[in-house]
């Protein structure tokens, strides 16, 4: 048993679920944090924590708050929460990169900054960003989602050298296409075998998370399955 905590924003989603389980079979205590309504069959022992707007900083310290006072402090932050959309410059609307942007990187700064009080007073805390392997390098109609997560690298980057010396690691996975119900809706005719399962991706994150990566920050992880 671990014995520590963590929250998992995004934490109602199909990989967001998947890191739940995965913490929670490690002996964290688990809170997940989302937009939505917790859904039916959470896991007992987790702290479902819904209608939270992690674009904005009241509603994220609110949430971070009631996580590290439920379960004696916060141990790590795993950013999950997110979006996606595929556009083409030319045909899609500009409104779609500044959505993409507050989905993607807004949530998972303004989680960190309301998180990190915990987490400093942890003496050993770690933030686990999900950036994209697409963030590397955008196809067509990936570019907005594609610049939204390179903005998670970067965030990744800059806070893992702010954070160094205060203790706290911050490292990112870049996932392929991950293997999930929208996935498989959007694209039927894949081979759904060589994608990233999302077990395996949160195994990757509770890595991250852990003691064992302690000598571990400013890293960023391609975790691409057999895409």
């Amino acid at each position: 048993m671990s014995g520590k905590s963590v929250v998992v924003t995004g934490g109602f989603g199909a990989l967001g679920r998947a890191t739940v389980r995965a913490f929670l079979e490690a002996g964290w205590r688990v809170a997940a944090v989302d937009l939505g309504e917790a859904p039916e069959g959470t896991p007992d022992g987790v702290l479902a924590i819904g209608g939270v707007d992690l674009a904005d900083l009241d509603s994220a310290r609110a949430a971070m708050d009631k996580a590290a006072g439920a379960h004696g402090g916060l141990h790590a932050l795993v950013n999950v929460a997110g979006g996606f959309r595929w556009q083409t410059l030319e045909d899609g609307d500009l409104s779609g990169w500044s959505a993409l942007h507050r989905m993607n990187v807004t949530t998972a700064a303004t989680a960190s900054k309301a998180a990190l009080p915990a987490l400093k007073a942890s003496g050993a805390g770690a933030i686990v960003n999900v950036a994209a392997a697409a963030a590397r390098r955008a196809a067509a109609g990936m570019g907005a989602y594609a610049a939204s997560k390179a903005g998670v690298l970067r965030l990744t980057e800059s806070l893992a050298e702010e954070l160094k010396d205060q203790g706290v690691r911050v490292n990112a996975v870049l996932p392929t296409i991950i293997d999930t119900p929208a996935n498989r809706a959007d694209m039927p005719g894949a081979d759904f075998g060589r994608w990233v399962q999302p077990a395996d991706l949160a195994a990757t994150l509770l890595f991250l998370a852990s003691d064992a990566s302690r000598a571990i920050t400013g890293a960023e992880l391609l975790v691409a399955g057999r895409v």
